[in-house]
């Protein structure tokens, strides 16, 4: 494999240090890979932790600490709150001084990371207890333990639902056009905001394909391997004619061209918006930004397939510095905190990677609703479906195509939905031909 030589020159400049510092080592902390107590007894000293949550830095985290305290009492937790958390801590990680717990960059290349973490247990010790924790996973080792869990679909308004006469949560697109058309009809509210403006708001819809389709196989397995990706009846024709048939029926804001992200947040938190489609991230935002923060609901994507799937994706993974020279106060505090810090949820928008936690209130009537993370590519078509996608030049993860179905379905285009389908299969399948083989 062929490394990045950012990171190569980066590693050089670690194992130098490691060396020259070898003679002088204090030895009060566990070397890599040998076993940490976890005896509260045996824990005390000081840790240093890094984050990129400057906005809760001095409060929630410091409260964290206090409730730590009170069942390690002998150690002191510091905190670093980074602005540029990917470009400070890639820097720092030339050095040993990057804390004792922080979250793994995801620049860092997988096969490096045992260079710069300690792990944190077996796969088969911890797969039963966590969700999502293969991406962070070199050689049965994990490494990282996502901090939150995030799901993805439609955030909407409560109140705004019951004001437009809706009494069932939509469940299929026939149902949620209905849904959008009782809100324009009897509120004042813009049925679905689409974010045109922001463009990467737009990105958010690419999420919702496993849930359109039914499958937690079809993104990364089945996906690569077809050529009717975008053919009338597929998850990519039915995820997009939502948006499509919305934007045409007049269900969306009136000027796509001037929508503002920011604003739209306090809009929908105040019932000026029903819906936007958007990962449980934001949930967290907009609750902030209101009195009545449980009038912001969750509903999956609607959808016809049998089996109603919320596709899961891990934020960032929690890990411990491999120098760290108090591992046992740095795997007691990443436990405590994923085990009973509930940052997750209250903080994150999402749910835990603990697989005992409860779901969040946001989710509890979903009770029948598969929340799971997607199957990976087969083995020797991991990155196909990015190759495909940028051979193609159609930009899943980008916002292009789905302006143009914004603005087809508004006029400003003469082409129809079938036109753009039609557009996009055939570079998918032309581009899988040159790419596949």
């Amino acid at each position: 494999m062929r490394k990045n030589k950012g990171w190569m020159m980066l590693l050089t400049m670690l194992l130098i240090t490691s060396l020259l510092a070898a003679c002088s080592s204090g030895g009060g902390s566990p070397q890599a890979g040998e076993e940490i107590s976890t005896d509260p007894a045996d824990i005390k000293g000081e840790i240093t932790v890094l984050t990129q949550r400057t906005d809760i830095v001095d409060t929630v985290f410091k409260d964290y600490a206090a409730e730590f305290n009170k069942e390690y009492p002998d150690v002191k937790v510091n905190f670093q709150a980074l602005a540029d958390y990917e470009g400070q801590v890639k820097i720092r990680m030339s050095t040993k001084d990057y804390g004792d717990v922080l979250m793994i960059p995801t620049s860092v290349p997988i096969a490096d990371i045992p260079d710069f973490f300690e792990p944190l247990g077996t796969y088969d010790e911890l797969k039963d207890k966590y969700t999502a924790i293969e991406e962070r996973m070199v050689d049965g080792q994990v490494y990282g333990i996502p901090t939150v869990i995030t799901f993805s679909g439609i955030i909407y308004n409560k109140q705004v639902f019951k004001d437009a006469g809706i009494a069932e949560v939509p469940k299929t697109p026939e149902q949620f056009q209905a849904a959008l058309q009782l809100v324009k009809d009897n509120t004042d509210a813009v049925p679905l905001y689409t974010n045109y403006a922001s463009g990467w708001a737009l990105t958010q819809w690419e999420s919702d394909l496993p849930t359109v389709a039914g499958s937690v196989d079809y993104v990364n397995v089945d996906q690569p391997n077809t050529d009717d990706n975008f053919v009338a009846g597929q998850p990519h024709y039915e995820l997009y004619k939502v948006l499509y048939d919305a934007a045409k029926s007049g269900l969306i804001e009136k000027d796509p061209t001037t929508t503002d992200w920011e604003s739209s947040k306090a809009d929908l938190a105040n019932g000026k918006i029903a819906t936007m489609a958007l990962g449980s991230w934001a949930i967290t935002q907009i609750q902030g930004l209101t009195d009545t923060p449980d009038n912001i609901g969750f509903l999956p994507f609607p959808t016809n397939a049998s089996d109603v799937i919320v596709p899961l994706s891990a934020d960032y993974n929690i890990g411990m510095n491999v120098n760290s020279e108090n591992k046992p106060a740095a795997k007691a505090w990443i436990d405590w905190f994923l085990e009973k810090s509930n940052y997750a949820v209250e903080q994150g928008g999402g749910m835990s990677a603990d697989k005992s936690a409860e779901l969040p209130p946001i989710l509890d009537q979903y009770k029948d609703v598969q929340f799971s993370t997607l199957t990976p590519a087969k083995e020797g078509q991991e990155g196909l479906m990015d190759k495909i996608d940028n051979e193609a030049e159609i930009g899943l993860w980008q916002p292009d195509f789905k302006k143009r179905i914004i603005e087809a379905a508004i006029g400003n285009r003469s082409e129809s939905y079938d036109d753009i389908m039609k557009d996009l299969n055939d570079k998918w399948v032309k581009a899988r031909a040159e790419v596949a083989q």
